[in-house]
C-alpha cells in the first residue's frame, strides 16, 4: 500500500510539472539573417534539479510533434526519467506550438521566416541558459527531427554538455532523405499549401515511417483503402504551412558544413553514442553509421521491421543501452 501511495504521488508530481509552458525570446535572429519577432518557445519540465544542478537532459521534439507528445521521456524507466533528471522537453520552432507561420499574427503563413536545426538549437541554448539559469547540461536526446538538433548541439555547443544521444536522425541528409523530404516539399508548394495537399503527403509520410515487411504483418490489402482514408482525415488537420517550414529546416541540415570528419572530431567533447534503426525508411542510417565509425564511438542498431519506428518496437534494447550509456 505505501508503494502505491508513493507511485501515486509521484504521477501527480510528473503530471503537474508537465504543465505548457512558454518563453518570450524576443525578436529572434536566425542565422540566414531574417528575424522572428516575439519569438516564443514552448516547453515542459518534469523532476527537479540536484544540488550540484548536475542532472538537466534536454529532449528536442520530433518533426511535427510536441513537448505534449514527447513527454512519456520522462515517466519513471524511460531514457529522461524524471524520478533521476530535471528533464525538459522542448517543443521545435515551426510546430505549432513554439513560434510558426501558423500561429504567428505578424508573420503568418509563407510570410514567417525560414529557420534552420541549428536556429532550432539555438532558440534551445537561449532557453536553458537565459532563461531555466543552467550552465550545463548532462544529456540532449532526441528522436528523428530530435536527433538531427542533437547532432547539432553536439558541434554548436560542445562545451555545455556531457552525453548526446541521437536517436534515429541524421548529421545529413543522404540524397535518398533529400528526395523524400524534398517531394513532401514539392507537394505543399506546387499545390500552393492547400489542405488537400495534406493527403498527397498523408499517403507518402505513412508509406516511410515504416517497411513492406511491417506493412505485410499488420494490415491486410482489403484493409488499405480505409487505412488511407483515415490518415488522410488525421493530417488534413495538419497545417501545411508548419509542415514545410519544418521540412526545409530538415533539408538543409548538416553538421560538417564543408568540414572533414577529423576537423568535426576536433569540435566534439560530449561523450556520443549513435542510435540508429537499420529498417529506417525516413531517415536513412547511412551517414549516422558511418560517423559513428569514423568517430569510433557506440552505435546501436535497432533491426525490427517497424523502420522509422523501431523506436517504438524495440524499446527493451533502447532504454537498457541509452540508460547504461547515461551513467558512465
Amino acid at each position: 500500500m505505501k508503494a502505491l501511495f508513493t507511485l501515486l504521488g509521484l504521477l501527480i508530481t510528473l503530471t503537474g510539472a508537465a504543465q505548457q509552458r512558454f518563453v518570450n525570446l524576443g525578436d529572434f535572429r536566425l542565422e540566414n539573417g531574417q528575424t522572428i519577432r516575439d519569438c516564443r518557445l514552448g516547453y515542459r519540465t518534469f523532476g527537479k534539479l540536484n544540488a550540484g544542478r548536475t542532472n538537466a537532459v534536454l529532449v528536442p521534439t520530433w518533426f511535427t510533434g510536441t513537448s505534449d507528445n514527447k513527454k512519456f521521456v520522462a515517466e519513471p524507466g524511460n531514457i529522461a526519467d524524471s524520478t533521476r533528471y530535471f528533464t525538459i522537453v522542448v517543443d521545435a520552432l515551426g510546430n505549432g506550438v513554439s513560434s510558426s507561420p501558423s500561429n504567428s499574427t505578424t508573420q503568418p503563413g509563407a510570410q514567417f521566416p525560414q529557420f534552420s536545426i541549428r536556429d532550432m538549437v539555438r532558440s534551445e541554448y537561449e532557453l536553458v541558459t537565459k532563461h531555466l539559469g543552467l550552465t550545463h547540461l548532462h544529456t540532449v536526446t532526441g528522436i528523428s527531427m530530435g536527433g538531427m538538433q542533437s547532432f547539432e548541439w553536439l558541434v554548436t555547443y560542445p562545451d555545455f554538455v556531457d552525453h548526446v544521444v541521437p536517436i534515429v536522425g541524421t548529421p545529413r541528409q543522404s540524397s535518398y532523405d533529400k528526395l523524400f523530404w524534398g517531394t513532401q516539399l514539392n507537394i505543399l508548394e506546387r499545390g500552393n499549401y492547400a489542405p488537400d495537399a495534406m493527403k498527397t503527403v498523408a499517403a507518402l509520410h505513412e508509406l516511410n515511417l515504416t517497411t513492406p515487411g511491417y506493412f505485410f504483418s499488420h494490415l491486410k490489402a482489403e484493409e488499405e483503402p480505409a487505412f488511407l482514408q483515415q490518415k488522410e482525415a488525421d493530417y488534413l488537420n495538419r497545417n501545411p504551412y508548419d509542415w514545410a517550414a519544418q521540412l526545409r529546416a530538415m533539408i538543409g541540415h548538416d553538421i560538417y558544413r564543408g568540414q572533414t570528419v577529423a576537423e568535426l572530431k576536433n569540435r566534439i567533447k560530449a561523450k556520443l553514442l549513435i542510435v540508429v534503426a537499420t529498417q529506417d525508411h525516413m531517415v536513412t542510417p547511412g551517414p549516422a553509421i558511418e560517423l559513428a565509425r569514423s568517430l569510433q564511438v557506440p552505435l546501436i542498431e535497432l533491426p525490427s521491421d517497424c523502420g522509422h519506428l523501431a523506436t517504438s518496437c524495440d524499446t527493451t534494447i533502447l532504454k537498457t543501452e541509452v540508460r547504461k550509456f547515461l551513467m558512465e
